[in-house]
């Protein structure tokens, strides 16, 4: 019987149990994929709490890679045995998943399995971040919060490909190392007391042109202090936490800033927007231009563990579970 890692009631990284499941075989518009490798994100923490709400029970997981077994009727363009990933796909926590079609993409020869499911989420999250929110300004300078995190360290290396300055933020040595050798410029310990004033000095006291925020709580304020005047704050996550209300006058006493909210999902809304950030980011992987770091790897029997590691920041790069 296959397994799978269910979730019957909300609370901590105990409530992740791995169970028998099998999701059966393909529907229409469906295939049946054994997963070689799924991804561990903060989503799955924000489902798994309530954060964001889901009925009970369910499979942990959105993302993963792995080859198609079965193909169910009215799909076209794929075989058994092809290799492809996914970043949306509920109850990828699992020997193996049911999953549209439509929400996956192939994975080319020069991709591992592992590097393929470690890049999807994360990496189109960086795509859309760098080159939808707002076109990159060469020579303008970007603050990456958690640098040195799966999404951090991806987007650095893209805002440097497109010509921007990065200042990085990371919580420790060892990852300040990592941030800066993935092409940050400077950068800034988090618990730094004198973080804002390093950041904006690092600017000549003006402020970077944009932040790109996937900690929320506990970073957001210091966000809009380091923004210059029309600056832009991009609120992508919160791993410690939901931001509280706050004025919006709060913006225009800054200099008129500019704050959203994305979701990737807003961004891969059609089958050919998911194909070109799909293949944007593998391509870049398989042609040795996009280096994806697979920090830690937990067995499916784990996935406790794995959660546990990811909120306790003990991890660097992409965590993955290996069924």
């Amino acid at each position: 019987m296959e397994r799978a890692v269910v979730v019957e009631a909300i609370g901590g990284a105990e409530v992740l149990r791995v169970a028998e499941r099998d999701p059966g075989a393909p529907g229409a518009g469906q295939l049946r994929i054994r997963v070689a490798a799924a991804g561990v994100n903060f989503i799955d923490v924000y489902f798994r709490t309530g954060l964001y709400p889901r009925p009970l029970p369910f499979v942990a997981g959105l993302e993963g890679a792995g080859r198609v077994e079965a193909i169910g009727p009215g799909v076209a363009g794929v075989a058994v045995g092809d290799r492809v990933a996914w970043a949306s796909v509920p109850g990828s926590y699992a020997d193996v998943v049911v999953a549209p079609a439509a929400a996956v993409v192939p994975v080319p020869d020069a991709v591992s399995d592992e590097t393929a499911a470690a890049a999807m989420l994360q990496g189109m999250t960086a795509h859309y971040l760098v080159y939808a929110i707002r076109p990159p300004e060469p020579a303008g300078t970007a603050l990456v919060h958690a640098a040195a995190g799966g999404t951090g360290l991806l987007l650095v290396q893209m805002l440097k490909a497109a010509g921007m300055r990065v200042v990085g933020s990371c919580g420790s040595a060892e990852k300040v190392a990592l941030a800066r050798d993935a092409g940050a410029d400077l950068v800034v310990r988090s618990d730094d007391a004198n973080f804002v004033a390093s950041v904006r000095d690092a600017t000549g006291g003006r402020g970077v042109d944009v932040v790109y925020d996937g900690v929320g709580r506990a970073t957001f304020d210091r966000s809009l202090a380091c923004l210059r005047p029309r600056g832009l704050l991009a609120l992508f996550g919160q791993a410690s936490g939901p931001v509280p209300p706050f004025d919006l006058q709060r913006l225009n006493a800054g200099g008129s800033l500019v704050v959203t909210r994305p979701s990737l999902a807003h961004f891969v809304a059609t089958r050919e927007e998911l194909l070109m950030r799909a293949g944007a980011v593998l391509g870049s992987v398989a042609q040795g231009r996009l280096h994806v770091r697979i920090g830690a790897r937990f067995p499916l029997a784990d996935a406790a563990a794995a959660h546990s590691a990811l909120e306790g920041r003990a991890t660097t790069g992409k965590v993955l579970l290996l069924p």
